[in-house]
C-alpha cells in the first residue's frame, strides 16, 4: 500500500488550539503553493512510475479555501504524475461554512469520494469557544449539500474533553452526529498543545486546563453509545459503520484506508509545506532502508525551493531496525480490533515479534493491557484507556 498526502495550508481562521503548519490570511500566495504542490508531485513522476497510489488524503488547513480552478489543478496533477489506482480512496477535508459548500460538488466530479467534515461540536458555545466559523445549522445544511454532490462516505470530526465541558454537552453532540448517520465518526480528545493561544490561555489561567478523569467518562460513553448505534471501534480515536461484509474482530471496510497506510506503518508520500514522507526500500545488498522527512514548513520559503529546483526536505531521518519494530507496535496497536497481526510484522521486520518483544508482552499482558491470540496481539479494554503507555514501552531508550 501507498498513501499521499497533499498539505494545503491555508484556513480563513486559524482555532485557537490547532498546532498544525496553517496560516490564516495568506490568500496571495494560494495560486504559487497551487503552483509548488504540482511541480513537487512532478519530481515523483519517475522514481514512483512503477508504483501504484493506493490512498489519497488533501488535508490542511482547509482545503476548500481553493477555488475550483485550483482544486481541478491539483486533482490533475495528481493522476498526471501517479498511477492511482482505480479504486483508490480519494478524501479531503473541509468545513461545515458557507465557504466550503459551493466546492462540494466540484470535489465529487475531480473524483473525491470521501469527505471529512471538521464539525468539531454541536453546541454553540463549545464552537465559539474553539473559534469555528459554523454554527450547528450550517453542520446539517453541509452534511445535506454533500450527499447531494453525491458523497456516500462522509467522516465528521468531533473534539471532546474541552474545558468546563460537561457530559451532557457531549451526549448532546454525539446524539445530533448520530442522527445525520454518517459513514464514519473521528473523536479526539482535546489536547493543549505548546505554543498555541490555547496553551497559554491555560498557563495565564484564562481557562481550565482540561479534566482528564472527564475526558475519560466522555470517551467511554462514546464507546458505548456508538457500538449500540452500530459502529465499529476499529482504532483508538475511530469509528465506522459496520457493513454485513465485514469479519467480526477485523477492521471494518468504511475504516479510513488512508489513515490505516499510518497506522500500518506502510508509506506515504507528503507533498506542501511541512508535509512529512516515510518510505521503505531495498539497497543493492537486499537490506531495508526506512527514511522519513518533512518539508519546509513556511509557505514562502517551501515555493522559493520549489522554484529554484531545490530539494524541499528540512528534516532528514534514517530509521534503524529497532525504532521501526518499535514505532511498528506503536502505530498497530492504535488499532482496536486488528492489532499487530503476527504474519505482517515478520513480513515487514524478519522477525517474531513475539521473540524480540517478549519482555515487553508478558508485562503488559501480566498487567491485563495487552492479549493475544494466535494471529495477533492488540490492546485489552483496559490497555486501550491508557494507550500512550502501553506505546511507549515498545520504543526504544
Amino acid at each position: 500500500m501507498l498513501g499521499l498526502y497533499l498539505h494545503i495550508p491555508f484556513c480563513i481562521r486559524k482555532c485557537a488550539y490547532c498546532d498544525f503548519n496553517t496560516y490564516a490570511g495568506l490568500q496571495t500566495h494560494f495560486q504559487a503553493t497551487v503552483d509548488a504542490l504540482c511541480a513537487e508531485m512532478a519530481r515523483w513522476r519517475v522514481p514512483l512510475h512503477e508504483q501504484f497510489v493506493h490512498t489519497i488524503f488533501i488535508g490542511g488547513g482547509t482545503p476548500t479555501v481553493l477555488n475550483a480552478e485550483q482544486l481541478t489543478q491539483l486533482l490533475t496533477a495528481v493522476h498526471t504524475n501517479f498511477q492511482v489506482q482505480s479504486d483508490a480512496e480519494i478524501t479531503c477535508e473541509a468545513n461545515p461554512g458557507a465557504v466550503d459548500r459551493p466546492k462540494f460538488q466540484v470535489l465529487r466530479d475531480l473524483g473525491v469520494n470521501r469527505l471529512s467534515l471538521g464539525v468539531q461540536s454541536f453546541q454553540p458555545a463549545e464552537l465559539q469557544f474553539l473559534e469555528r466559523v459554523h454554527g450547528p445549522e450550517e453542520v446539517v445544511l453541509a452534511y445535506e449539500q454533500a450527499r447531494a454532490a453525491g458523497f456516500t462516505n462522509i467522516n465528521l470530526d468531533f473534539i471532546f474533553g474541552l474545558p468546563n465541558q460537561p457530559l451532557t454537552g457531549w451526549q448532546a453532540t454525539l446524539e445530533a452526529a448520530l442522527q445525520l448517520r454518517p459513514e464514519h465518526l473521528s473523536l479526539y480528545s482535546l489536547i493543549v498543545e505548546p505554543n498555541t493561544p490555547l496553551h497559554h490561555w491555560v498557563q495565564q489561567g484564562q481557562v481550565s486546563a482540561p479534566d482528564e478523569e472527564l475526558a475519560a467518562d466522555q470517551y467511554e460513553f462514546a464507546q458505548v453509545r456508538l457500538a449500540k448505534a452500530g459502529y465499529v471501534h476499529y482504532e483508538v480515536s475511530n469509528w465506522a459503520v459496520g457493513t454485513v461484509e465485514d469479519l467480526p474482530g477485523t477492521t471494518p471496510k468504511l475504516a479510513s484506508q488512508h489513515n490505516l497506510v499510518y497506522w500500518r506503518n506502510q508509506p506515504y508520500v507528503g507533498i506542501g509545506p511541512g508535509a512529512h514522507s516515510h518510505w521503505h526500500w531495498r539497497d543493492e545488498h537486499g537490506t531495508v532502508v526506512r527514511k522519513r522527512w518533512g518539508n519546509r514548513k513556511p509557505v514562502p520559503g517551501y515555493i522559493k525551493r520549489i522554484q529554484a529546483g531545490a530539494p524541499v526536505e528540512e528534516t532528514y531521518e534514517l530509521i534503524d531496525d529497532r525504532t521501526a519494530m518499535g514505532e511498528t507496535m506503536m502505530v498497530g496497536l492504535r488499532l482496536v480490533q486488528e492489532g499487530v497481526p503476527f504474519a505482517r510484522f515478520a513480513a515487514d521486520h524478519g522477525v517474531d515479534l513475539r521473540t524480540c518483544f517478549a519482555d515487553e508482552l508478558a508485562t503488559l499482558t501480566a498487567w491485563g493491557l495487552l492479549e493475544s491470540n494466535a494471529d495477533r496481539v492488540r490492546l485489552t479494554p483496559r490497555g486501550l484507556m491508557v494507550g500512550n503507555q502501553v506505546f511507549a514501552r515498545f520504543l526504544p531508550g
